[in-house]
């Protein structure tokens, strides 16, 4: 299976002015390919990065989240560091109360009652501390009855380390069941394109499940992201457009058993509806796709993301079929999932192809008479001989009738 892997920038050496205006416009079209500064990556990534914030305490208000969101190495580093300070912290304690009760001044004293039994210095006490908290109990070192402030940091002792235990072991876990790698067994098409479907212009890329489980209530999503300027001279950069791929129709409900083609139809309301092929060339948009749902083993909630730029975005091409009917069971070839072959596409855009249309479709009638009015002849010498005759006829069976009808009323007068 292809992977949708980024090729390295190559920064080319700067060249003179004169050797930069005389190079080929192909070779300026990829340079200006590689300049595209993508707002997601291909693998579902924001490229985007938070600078100057400076009320940096709202992180603590959310520790929990804080820790979650920490990458693996700093995650595994502070889980051990608060084991070890909170065991060496209270280690201290009990090797405190043992000094300042003079414990370790009687240790050979059998008449002595010491407050924790065989605690001779602080690599003891260190280790009474784990077995407290991690409540192992060895049975060689314990308190005894005579000293109540071992008994009151016996109490905080536990009350504190169930909490640290809920507190980390429950970050470790939602760090473990985090869906970021199911996510990737999600797969976009390396490209987009743009074709005729139904006898309409359309935008399609495919998605595919790798996984035989699958997503529960997944639902597909696409933004345009697109620098513009309103009327008022404001200029909105990166500005967010979204895609119809379904909404008003539930085709954006997905049942992701095999791969789908997810379209847009350009109409009226698209905004690639007056955007033509060598339009799009020249043009500097993103599409960023997102595909939610959830996990059908644990029921937490997927997010898979990717984009597409303006030339990965291919017109005049559909996408290569991968599923096949075998003896008793469909197959997916997913060897072809980004494969595509190129079909006959009008160039212009939607909009213009939907003018050509209307054209075509007009009545003869309105036709003849849109002539008649470019070139200038009045209507009534528009309407012809035939169209006189006929309102003619017209008068006289009115006349006809409204007789009839007055000698009508005079009979029954009579009568």
């Amino acid at each position: 299976m292809e992977q949708d892997v980024e090729s390295p920038i190559i920064r080319k050496p700067k060249l003179p002015k004169q050797a930069r205006e005389d190079l080929p416009k192909h070779l300026a079209e990829i340079d200006r390919a590689k300049k595209i500064q993508r707002y997601v990556q291909k693998d579902g990534k924001c490229n985007v990065h938070h600078g100057n914030v400076r009320e940096t305490y709202r992180y603590l208000t959310d520790i929990f989240t804080t820790l979650v969101d920490l990458k693996w190495r700093f995650n595994l580093f502070i889980f051990v560091l608060v084991y070890t300070v909170t065991w060496l912290f209270f280690g201290f304690m009990w090797w405190l109360i043992a000094y300042l009760r003079g414990d370790l001044d009687h240790i050979a004293d059998n008449q002595w009652t010491p407050c924790v039994n065989n605690l001779n210095g602080f690599v003891s006490a260190f280790l009474f501390s784990i077995e407290t908290e991690t409540t192992i109990g060895y049975g060689y070192r314990v308190i005894t009855d005579k000293c109540p402030e071992g008994i009151v940091l016996l109490l905080v002792q536990s009350v504190l380390g169930s909490i640290v235990n809920a507190f980390m072991v429950g970050c470790m876990f939602v760090k473990i069941s985090q869906p970021k790698k199911r996510a990737e067994t999600l797969v976009f098409s390396t490209n987009a394109v743009i074709s005729m479907r139904d006898g309409r212009l359309c935008l399609m890329f495919r998605v595919g499940d790798l996984r035989n489980s699958h997503i529960v209530e997944a639902s597909i999503r696409a933004k345009l992201i697109k620098s513009k300027q309103t009327k008022e001279g404001e200029f909105i950069p990166l500005n967010q457009t979204d895609i119809n791929v379904g909404y008003n129709t539930g085709d954006d409900r997905l049942f992701l058993v095999s791969p789908l083609i997810i379209c847009h139809e350009i109409n009226q309301n698209s905004p690639f509806w007056d955007i033509s092929q060598a339009h799009l060339a020249k043009e500097e948009l993103e599409i960023v796709v997102i595909l939610e749902g959830m996990v059908e083993a644990t029921g937490m909630t997927c997010q898979a993301r990717s984009s597409y730029v303006s030339s990965e975005i291919k017109w005049g091409y559909r996408f290569t079929p991968v599923l096949t009917l075998e003896d008793g069971f469909y197959e997916v070839d997913y060897n072809s999932f980004h494969d595509i072959y190129e079909t006959d596409t009008p160039t212009c855009s939607a909009k213009d192809l939907a003018d050509m249309a209307n054209r075509a479709r007009l009545p003869l009638t309105w036709s003849l008479a849109s002539k008649l009015s470019q070139q200038g002849l009045p209507e009534s010498e528009q309407e012809g001989p035939e169209t006189k005759t006929n309102l003619e006829d017209q008068g006289k069976s009115e006349k006809t009738e409204r007789n009839g009808d007055i000698a009508n009323l005079e009979s029954e007068s009579k009568v």
